[in-house]
């Protein structure tokens, strides 16, 4: 059998004066629609083959936007059997008392391994008054589910044995925010202490697709839908599975989270929906919805980019002081 998807045209309208000229240069610059792959769901040598032909132009455009050595120290470490790249900051102390934001990279659950999980960071991780911790998780077609999940999960644990969780916060994007929330309903149902707050920015949180901006917004984003490469990750489990969409989880229990999107965004559907359903959880939330911003922002180059990093570093830094101040008055 063969999975495809495919691309209905659609006008995608101009951008609105609502936002600033360089989100409208960006919006109005945005590539078409660009669809999956038709490819079987087992053929991997065709899988492998689009993944690196994806991610090969990430690298080279990122590399120039690198911070420097001075300013963000890099390693690659082991972690129980997961590469994990560590970023330090020349700001932060390099030891325990120091917090860490274990980051959870992007790429529709198949790419953005290798080099791209930390350049996709660096710069967010370079401005933070903390340790940024990021795994290298595998992925298919080599490594579908559980394979991702199990990593990071891994990642979390071994953070745990040298930091309290008070000085966790644990973030994602797109993707990266699917592994977050899974990844915080399996450590709930495993007994293992909440970090201080999740960060899911454009989350990936129903790999059903069954929100109303996955036919809304279908076309307008430069994000196509994802199915095909849901099902090869989901290697012929649910997709509705809590851990696969997190979602239809259990919510009751989860830490401060913040969430965004934008109203291009194909994942609106998914942060609305997991607003409501935290909100009912008794989940202390935030939802930040920016005007005409499509999946993963602007470029970086725009003032709402800059906006929204400036509201996680301070919602980051927020918790992390709550939970520290919550544990040292016990």
């Amino acid at each position: 059998m063969t999975e495809t998807t495919t691309a209905t045209p659609r006008w995608r309208p101009p951008a609105p004066a609502s936002i600033s000229e360089q989100a409208q240069q960006a919006l109005n610059a945005a590539p078409p629609l660009d669809p999956m792959p038709q490819l079987d769901l087992d053929d991997t040598q065709g899988w492998l083959r689009w993944v690196e032909s994806r991610e090969a132009p990430g690298r080279d455009m990122l590399a120039p936007l690198m911070p420097q050595a001075d300013q963000l120290a890099r390693t690659i470490v082991d972690v129980d059997g997961v590469p994990t790249y560590l970023l330090r900051p020349n700001h932060v102390a390099d030891d325990s008392t120091t917090p860490v934001v274990i980051e959870i990279h992007g790429g529709g659950l198949i790419s953005g391994g290798g080099d791209l999980a930390w350049m996709m960071t660096a710069g967010k991780a370079a401005n933070r008054n903390a340790s940024t911790w990021v795994p290298d998780y595998r992925m298919p077609p080599l490594h579908p589910y559980p394979a991702a999940l199990d990593d990071c999960l891994a990642v979390y644990r071994h953070a745990l044995t040298d930091h309290p969780p008070t000085k966790i916060v644990i973030s994602g994007v797109s993707a990266g925010a699917n592994l977050v929330a899974a990844l915080a309903l399996r450590a709930k149902n495993e007994g293992l202490p909440m970090p201080a707050a999740l960060v899911l920015l454009t989350p990936q949180l129903d790999l059903t697709e069954s929100g109303d901006s996955f036919q809304t917004n279908h076309g307008i984003d430069t994000l196509p839908r994802l199915i095909t490469t849901n099902r090869l990750y989901a290697n012929g489990h649910d997709l509705a599975h809590p851990y696969l969409s997190p979602l239809f989880g259990d919510l009751t229990g989860l830490p401060p989270t913040f969430l965004q999107a934008g109203t291009r965004d194909l994942f609106l559907s998914n942060a609305v929906r997991m607003h409501r359903r935290l909100l009912a959880a008794g989940v202390d939330v935030e939802l930040h919805i920016f005007e005409a911003m499509p999946h993963g922002g602007f470029g970086a180059n725009a003032p709402e980019d800059a906006e929204l990093a400036a509201e996680v570093k301070r919602f980051e830094e927020q918790h992390l002081q709550k939970a520290a101040g919550r544990r040292g008055s016990r």
